[in-house]
């Protein structure tokens, strides 16, 4: 029985990277100047930075695959378009990213001015303000929140993880998949029938928005710890075992130290879940102009829900209230950059030895 072995020939010569790079900086040209000719023809709305990095990126895969086919063979030209296509998607993914940051930060620099930081809407119906009452408002509830839910979610999942066993274990586990499902307007509503017991239907508080804002936290803390002790090795914990060392010092000693660095990014993760949150403080924590420092009393505003009263209640001078909506969105993505960048710091100084 014979059997015809179909030889495949490629081409022994390739593409150089410079070629590549030049290919694709003149895609990006040719598609940056079709859109601003249609641009200053009036055929388009304005310029499109997304569909020029969209046609750019096509347009580049084309003419790497047709080079490629020439140069190089069917094969390594199949390659390079698969290639390509993967490239292509990732671009894409990103580019709603992009269009955000690039929307918000050229909107939102028209008020990133000193006056923004040092004064609160109280008295103001125009031009002028700030957001200082919203910024204090969104560190301390988002503070509480954390303060709240993250001994509670990382103590949670060691549980899970080191303890758990049986039907609690199980009941747990079910109960966190539900909360991590849970609407958020549906966390402010638990939260103002809980406080409304006690206070009465007119309460309004900082608290209570972090109360309801734990809420949304403490799962994706669970989840995140959970997934990171058990990526723990056993054999570090069965050494210790050996050691003599008893269960509760090797947890605090071995297996969080171990596991520091991706519960520290789990918990950044889940800050900037709830930072943004608007519905359920809209209910408890309810809207104010004023300054405001004490949780325990009184309404407290915080940035999201201030970008959101600028937007959807504008006065007589719209656009004031926009930039100020915008500038309050940049601001909030600030912070949550700052977060993550000292995450990634904190995660590298606590991290063990080996793995920094």
């Amino acid at each position: 029985m014979t059997t015809e072995v179909e030889r495949v020939t490629t081409s022994k010569r390739t593409l150089e990277p410079k070629v590549l790079w030049l290919t694709a900086a003149a895609s990006f040209l040719v598609s940056l100047g079709v859109f601003l000719v249609l641009s200053m023809a009036g055929l388009t709305a304005g310029f499109d930075i997304v569909a020029t990095v969209l046609w750019a990126a096509i347009l580049y895969v084309a003419l790497s695959y047709v080079m490629s086919r020439i140069v190089e063979g069917k094969r390594k030209a199949t390659d390079r378009l698969v290639a390509g296509v993967v490239t292509s998607a990732f671009v894409i993914a990103l580019l709603p990213l992009i269009s955000l940051i690039y929307t918000t930060v050229a909107d939102g620099l028209n008020r990133l001015d000193g006056t923004f930081f040092s004064s609160s809407m109280r008295n103001i119906v125009g031009e002028g303000g700030g957001g200082l009452h919203a910024l204090i408002g969104t560190l301390e509830v988002t503070l509480a929140a954390s303060i709240i839910s993250i001994p509670i979610g990382i103590m949670t999942a060691i549980y899970l993880v080191e303890y758990g066993r049986g039907k609690l274990a199980q009941a747990v586990t079910f109960l966190i998949d539900v909360m991590t499902g849970i609407p958020s307007i549906v966390a402010g509503l638990f939260a103002f029938a809980l406080f409304a017991i006690f206070f009465g239907p007119g309460i309004r508080f900082g608290i209570g928005g972090a109360v309801a804002l734990s809420l949304l936290m403490i799962p994706v803390v669970v989840r995140s710890t959970e997934e990171m002790l058990k990526l723990v090795p056993n054999e570090l914990r069965e050494a210790s075992y050996a050691l003599g060392v008893p269960k509760w010092l090797t947890v605090v000693k071995v297996v969080l130290p171990t596991a520091i660095g991706g519960i520290i990014t789990g918990v950044m993760i889940a800050i900037s879940r709830i930072i943004g949150e608007t519905a359920p403080l809209l209910i408890i924590a309810g809207l104010s102009t004023n300054m405001n420092y004490d949780l325990f009393n009184d309404r407290m505003t915080t940035l999201p829900v201030f970008v959101y009263t600028q937007y959807a209640n504008p006065g007589r001078d719209a656009q004031a209230y926009l930039d100020r909506a915008w500038t309050g969105a940049l601001v909030l993505i600030l912070i949550v950059m700052a977060l993550n960048i000292i995450a990634r710091i904190l995660a590298k100084v606590l991290a063990p030895k080996g793995q920094r």
